[in-house]
């Protein structure tokens, strides 16, 4: 199972950039311009998770509206978000964990997808599966970069995106690890400047993690 944005490019979810912004929107009116400044910081691929009533509404907005944009939708943990997901516009599709049930609808929607892992066990039952890249979620709780690293050994074929705890103090660390493609998070996204609107600075919060490197 390749997670591949485009059947033509091949490029995967975790190799367009080292961030991946996991996106909280309250408001769907500001979907299209934080979605624009995050592009235009160099974070073009875009997690809008399933946490508020307009979530979905969002990730229309932006398919539409953004398409220098690969939205994809977070914490997707039912068939029926799949499918809706899909529906929407969203481009891959993100879980906190996964089921053999979820692990299917999420296969068959056509899109990319990562499923959430936090153990060996888990990761070793999905390579089974077929399935290669993965969210190790909640990342620093499950462990951190000494998990990751000592995973990277036993299971060299799988790749993460650690969600959970990240932020530009260990987001090098993370990406430094061989088995690490990209990582999770909100901190190009603060609170009080989504509230103010201030999307000039969610960009250039955006461009220095976008410079990060692996």
């Amino acid at each position: 199972m390749s997670t591949s944005v485009s059947p033509s490019s091949r490029v995967s979810v975790l190799d367009l950039a080292p961030v991946l912004p996991v996106v909280v929107v309250d408001d769907p009116v500001d979907a299209v311009p934080l979605a624009r400044a995050l592009v235009a910081g160099g974070l073009p691929a875009i997690e809008v998770t399933l946490r508020t009533p307009g979530a979905l509404d969002a990730v229309r907005a932006i398919a539409a509206e953004v398409p220098a944009a690969v939205v994809g939708v977070g914490t997707v943990i039912t068939p029926a978000q799949v499918t809706e997901s899909v529906a929407a516009g969203g481009r891959f599709l993100v879980s906190p964990g996964w089921t053999d049930v979820l692990l299917e609808a999420m296969r068959a929607s056509g899109v990319p997808f990562l499923p959430g892992v936090s153990t060996a066990s888990e990761v070793v039952a999905l390579l089974e599966r077929g399935v290669r890249e993965m969210k190790f979620f909640p990342a620093e709780a499950a462990g951190g970069t000494a998990y990751l690293k000592s995973l990277a050994g036993p299971l060299p074929r799988a790749r993460f995106c650690p969600t959970g705890g990240v932020g530009p103090a260990n987001a090098p660390e993370y990406l430094a690890l061989p088995n690490v493609g990209c990582v999770g998070g909100t901190w190009m996204l603060p609170a009080d400047a989504v509230a103010a609107r201030d999307w000039g600075r969610i960009e250039g919060l955006a461009r220095e993690a976008a410079a990060l490197r692996r």
